[in-house]
């Protein structure tokens, strides 16, 4: 059932979440816990997070990610476990007009899972672009284009932090923080500036 309290949940159900909260993120990362989603599966967690430079900093980006769990197994899932993700972001309009920018947030998602050695199977998910522009009242507003990826997987290992560690990787990679371990010949994305009086 869900909602069940923690003394009832499955002891590896405690183990991924306790991973998931005690996780070193990197400093940019804001995490917090929000309240479980209901009839999803037997067991879940919710959390949300937003990556910003500091206290009076736009957010760069933001999402949510749901542990699901269900100890008998769920076919479509091919597992007991299942990793659902919301990431959203705002583009530099040159970068937002790419037409392979499907193909490369997708991409970014699958690199940031590899760069953690989080091993994954049934992979499912849309990449979606979407522009704003302000008219009447609001026709001073800069135009907006944001990137919003949705996405699960089915974790392929027993240790789930690696895929919370991969999705705030992706938050930073939309929001164009270079990779942590950033070498010679990495580039990051452009990161978009402060709109004016923010």
């Amino acid at each position: 059932m869900a909602g069940v309290g923690e003394t009832e949940e499955p002891e590896e159900f405690r183990q991924a979440l306790a991973g998931w909260r005690a996780a070193v993120l990197r400093p940019e990362i804001v995490l917090e816990e929000m309240a479980r989603p209901r009839g999803l599966a037997p067991y879940s967690a919710a959390f949300t997070a937003e990556v910003a430079l500091g206290e009076d900093e736009d957010e760069l980006a933001g999402g949510r990610i749901v542990l699901l769990h269900d100890p008998a197994g769920h076919e479509a899932w091919e597992g007991t476990f299942r990793v659902v993700t919301m990431t959203r972001a705002e583009l530099e309009p040159e970068l937002a007009m790419d037409p392979l920018l499907p193909e490369v947030g997708w991409t970014w998602l699958t690199e940031s899972l590899y760069a953690v050695g989080a091993t994954y199977r049934a992979p499912s998910g849309t990449v979606s672009r979407s522009t704003s522009q302000g008219f009447g009242g609001l026709s001073g507003q800069i135009a907006r284009t944001e990137i919003e990826i949705r996405a699960s997987w089915t974790p392929a290992d027993d240790e789930l932090s690696p895929h919370l560690l991969a999705w705030t990787e992706l938050l930073c990679t939309c929001a164009g923080l270079p990779p942590v371990t950033a070498g010679e010949g990495v580039v990051a994305i452009p990161r978009r500036p402060s709109r004016p009086g923010s």
